[in-house]
């Protein structure tokens, strides 16, 4: 008999004991559980190198995640606020990579937003044969179309029964795609918003000049104006006037609004891997 090995998330310690053990009770799981995103990242990178990966990853759509005093997994029986085009903030599926849970700020660990979803689009990352689910204690059509779009499969409500979580964790592992009959409306409305935002951002983009572009995905990968200078050759007023100029075609106010525009639209950050800089006669 085929084994599925789930891995739980979750920083409530009693909820997420308890529904591995659940889970463990059944002849065909096994299960292991841990506290937070960093944790949970550790856990798959040992069992994948220990030839042992995990199957489906079930993770609190809400789970806070402190970014070093994260403990090791947690022992269980049985064997994851940019502005909008304006430069005004927004919650949602429009936002950028920072937005919290419920659209505020969330919490972040090496620069980077770190609730349930953050970790799921990691995962998506490190672990592509992962499959994750999220659980949620509330449907929310918005944030369940986010977690979609980072790479999950399934969005559950915690209050939903054992049956139901393991109809949708095998049908999952079949490469089907999990979401309450209540919350489809509303995450395809909110899924063809998103793409409309997406191909607005596009047009935008793709009226700068290929030296706009350059200056744009300088941008992207957190470059200040000296640093565009130095990279692309250029004084640091004509650096000022490409920004000015990228600000203007895009529409938006502040670098943070253009980026997350640019990212809407695809845009990626130059490549800063591997770059020599000789500084004073050395190489760094």
């Amino acid at each position: 008999m085929a084994r599925i090995r789930v891995l739980v998330v979750d920083d409530h310690r009693i909820f997420a004991e308890s529904l591995a053990a659940a889970l463990a009770a059944e002849q065909d799981v096994d299960v292991a559980a841990a506290g937070s995103g960093p944790a949970a990242l550790r856990c798959l990178e040992r069992a994948a190198a220990e030839g042992r990966r995990f199957d489906i990853l079930l993770v609190d759509a809400d789970l806070g995640t402190a970014a070093e005093g994260a403990g090791p997994p947690l022992p269980v029986p049985a064997e994851v606020a940019y502005g909008g085009a304006n430069g005004t903030p927004h919650n949602g599926i429009h936002g950028g990579p920072h937005s919290g849970p419920h659209g505020g700020p969330a919490r972040v660990v090496n620069g980077r937003a770190a609730d349930g979803i953050w970790l799921v689009g990691a995962v998506r990352s490190t672990q592509p044969g992962v499959r994750t689910v999220v659980l949620a204690e509330r449907d929310d059509p918005r944030r369940a179309a986010v977690a979609l779009q980072a790479g999950a499969s399934g969005w559950v409500a915690k209050d939903c029964s054992l049956v139901r979580l393991l109809a949708v964790i095998r049908g999952v592992l079949r490469e089907e795609t999990h979401l309450p009959p209540a919350l489809l409306t509303g995450v395809l409305r909110e899924l063809t918003a998103a793409r409309k935002h997406r191909t607005e951002s596009e047009r935008l983009v793709e009226s700068l000049t290929p030296r706009e572009r350059e200056v744009l995905r300088c941008m992207v990968a957190g470059l200040g104006r000296k640093a565009v200078a130095e990279r692309l050759f250029l004084s640091p007023h004509t650096v000022r006037t490409h920004m000015q100029n990228v600000l203007g075609k895009l529409g938006v106010h502040s670098t943070l609004a253009a980026v997350a525009l640019a990212r809407r639209a695809g845009v990626g950050p130059v490549d800063l891997a591997g770059e020599i800089v000789e500084r004073g006669g050395q190489l760094a």
